[in-house]
């Protein structure tokens, strides 16, 4: 009888390994079996850490009111530089990761994700608290990406922001970003905002950032098949529940928020307002396929795409400093930025 080939497994330390597969167990104990969280049990896995008004690594940190009538809020990182800086700064709209339903702007981990983004592409980062799923689903947190757009757009001369002659933010030059959950919101913003562009006076969007963006199907690939159990925080068992708990009732994965193949996903597309793509794909995460089909549905349609591949990256693996590819790809996020007209890079 021929023996089941082993799984490989992503290079990582064994602690690292263990502490994942913790966080991991944990998290999904706070799923119910009715589809609902158990919020207060996240809050306590997840506690939510200030804004920093006083710099902290080189960037300070505000909250901000984007829509009072949802209680929309983000986070707004500034850069300290040595050099004169070269305002106004351009702004990159970031929508964090965690499968629609985890995480928020004020966790830890993408606090510090945000800084060093700040801190290495001189940019502000405007990091939004989208409305999470199951309590809110698709497209509620695309509605809370565009009305970030639409809060830059009808704020051209930043009166709505704390110390906004000392920190001005240049619209003309925006940037959206996000990884997992957030590399999809991002790209459907993207979507709607060049289906519309017309419609906003100020708002420029020069550039996409999506790291390991999550899309997915009906059919299972042949990386969700091999790396499945391969790696910590993404699984086939895992993303089924995301995709339930965050999609419209009763539709499945071949709607346009996951599958961005089917016609309904192509709106905006053609637009010349759609901006060029960076892309980063990890080597170890299960969704892999995707993504890859992701940059090449792009590619087919004319669209200016940058593929970063790290083959021993898992999911997520640019938030945890411990590894070294997760310094390269700010590093590469900082030269895109730079070269899109934004910040200068490292």
């Amino acid at each position: 009888m021929a023996e089941t080939p082993r799984k490989p497994k992503a290079p990582m330390s064994r602690l690292m390994r263990l502490a994942l597969r913790v966080v991991d167990g944990v998290t999904d104990a706070t799923r119910r079996s009715d589809g609902t969280l158990n919020r207060c049990a996240l809050s306590l896995l997840d506690p939510r850490v200030p804004a920093l008004s006083s710099p902290c690594r080189g960037v300070a940190s505000r909250d901000l009111v984007i829509d009072k009538s949802r209680h929309l809020r983000a986070r707004l990182f500034i850069p300290e530089t040595s050099d004169p800086p070269s305002f106004p700064l351009p702004v990159i709209v970031f929508f964090h990761g965690g499968g629609f339903a985890f995480l928020s702007a004020a966790s830890a981990a993408y606090d510090a994700v945000c800084r060093r983004i700040a801190r290495y592409a001189s940019a502000a980062v405007l990091s939004v608290d989208y409305r999470r799923a199951p309590e809110h689903r698709c497209p509620a947190a695309y509605d809370d990406g565009v009305a970030a757009l639409r809060f830059l757009d009808d704020d051209p001369k930043n009166k709505n922001l704390p110390n906004s002659d000392i920190f001005p933010l240049d619209a003309s030059r925006t940037f959206l970003a996000g990884d997992s959950a957030g590399g999809n919101i991002a790209h459907h913003v993207a979507r709607r905002y060049a289906a519309d562009a017309d419609s906003f006076r100020h708002v420029r969007l020069v550039g996409l950032v999506a790291v390991q963006p999550f899309f997915g199907g009906e059919e299972r690939t042949p990386s969700e098949l091999r790396l499945n159990g391969a790696a910590p925080i993404v699984n086939v068992e895992r993303v089924d529940w995301m995709w339930r708990a965050f999609l419209p009732p009763g539709a499945d994965r071949s709607h346009e928020a996951a599958d961005f193949t089917c016609p309904a996903a192509a709106a905006g597309l053609d637009s010349p307002a759609f901006p060029p793509v960076l892309l980063a794909i990890g080597g170890f995460d299960p969704l892999q396929d995707w993504q890859r089909r992701y940059g090449e549905m792009l590619r087919s349609k004319g669209k200016d795409v940058r593929v970063f591949e790290y083959p021993n990256a898992i999911h997520a693996f640019y938030v945890f400093p411990v590894f070294d590819d997760a310094r390269d790809l700010i590093i590469r996020i900082a030269e895109f930025i730079a070269e899109r007209g934004g910040g200068r890079s490292h």
